[in-house]
């Protein structure tokens, strides 16, 4: 059993909570690898070139991070009071979600298995 009250300990966990602005987007239909490949591309970067490349970027992922991101930037402007011009891509990660199966008819009476898999997207910003 954990030491004190119950709020004391409700205290010091949102203490230690991260206060950097970030977005999540879960059961994102899209599969983790080809979501890393647009991440790769603006991982460090700062914000308004990280949104030119997702603007340009042919790839189905970049159109779903590009919001992800207008939102991080949202949540940095209005919550944490930061300064847009200073913020930058300090992490971004995919991580496996769900995997949805489905079956497609093959020849003579045969079934094959087709797995349709989702992601978890997180970007985290930060202020230079």
């Amino acid at each position: 059993m954990a030491k004190g009250h119950r709020s004391q300990i409700k205290r010091e966990r949102n203490a230690n909570k991260d206060t950097r602005p970030s977005a999540k987007l879960s059961y994102a239909r899209v599969s983790v690898q080809k979501a890393c490949f647009v991440l790769d591309a603006i991982r460090g970067k700062d914000v308004q070139t990280a949104l030119g490349i997702l603007t340009y970027n042919p790839r189905y992922a970049s159109s779903i991070i590009k919001k992800l991101l207008e939102s991080a930037i949202a949540n940095a402007e209005n919550n944490n009071g930061m300064n847009v011009e200073n913020l930058y891509i300090e992490e971004c990660y995919a991580n496996k979600g769900p995997t949805m199966k489905r079956i497609r008819p093959r020849a003579q009476g045969r079934a094959y298995r087709i797995e349709k898999r989702m992601s978890h997207i997180t970007l985290v910003l930060n202020e230079r």
